[in-house]
């Protein structure tokens, strides 16, 4: 019969090779080239960053090229800097215009180039993140799609592109993707409160404000007044109830 201790110790085991074999399983899906944001509320700004692993045993990743959107564009983006790695923005005249927070648009940024000098190439093993700032975001549950391209020393090119379709398995090469969400009340871009659009506000809040700031001072001279006079009315009559001396 086995002891309480071995089967706790056979079922730690256990434990601990799945959690590992989870892990690896994470691992190896988190190996794709992938971009998280920061804030994807539609109208707004948001910093997009794209995390890219070397997959290859014997080559280095030496180019990336992000292509943007055209039919959602970005009116503004700009680029982190990475040592070692110039980057391109390219912009292009777009397939038709297109109103971006109530402006027409013809031209916009349609891809983001970066390119590695030898010495910060990455290799078998690494990664490495490449971050843009980019706005305006379009209308809520808008799936921006990012295609990329990885481009390693010995030739290869690795395309990032192929499309998730929700309730089917992940394509081999997915091609990095957020969805938008409901607008931010204080995002860049959105609309101000009609609230806060007056530039003059009136004197009489200020004077209510002055008046109760007196008034609390008033009162606490009031407190600090009456809390002598307590104690000076508590003084005496220690000393009244005090024996006299025999004389």
């Amino acid at each position: 019969m086995k002891s309480p201790l071995r089967r706790t110790l056979k079922t730690a085991a256990a434990a601990t090779l799945t959690a590992g074999l989870l892990a690896a399983g994470a691992a190896a899906a988190s190996a794709h080239v992938h971009v998280d944001t920061d804030d994807p509320a539609a109208g707004g700004y948001s910093h997009l960053t794209f995390n890219v692993p070397s997959e290859s045993e014997s080559a280095k990743t030496s180019k990336l090229e992000v292509t943007l959107p055209t039919d959602t564009p970005f009116t503004s983006v700009s680029v982190k800097p990475v040592e070692g790695w110039k980057a391109v923005i390219t912009t292009s005249e777009l397939p038709k215009p297109i109103t971006v927070a109530g402006a027409t648009v013809t031209k916009a940024p349609s891809s983001v180039v970066w390119t590695a000098d030898e010495a910060h190439q990455i290799g078998p093993d690494e990664y490495q993140a490449f971050s843009l700032s980019v706005g305006v975001l379009p209308d809520a549950g808008t799936t921006v799609t990012l295609p990329t391209a990885q481009t390693y020393t010995d030739g290869t090119v690795v395309k990032w592109d192929e499309k998730t379709v929700e309730g089917q398995a992940e394509p081999g090469h997915p091609a990095p993707s957020f969805v938008t969400t409901a607008k931010d009340a204080d995002a860049h871009g959105a609309a101000v409160p009609a609230a806060a659009t007056t530039t003059a506000p009136s004197a009489a809040p200020a004077a209510a404000a002055g008046t109760s700031s007196d008034g609390g001072s008033a009162a606490g001279w009031i407190g600090l007044a009456a809390g002598l006079v307590g104690l000076a009315a508590g003084v005496t009559a220690l000393v009244r109830t005090r024996p006299s001396k025999v004389q």
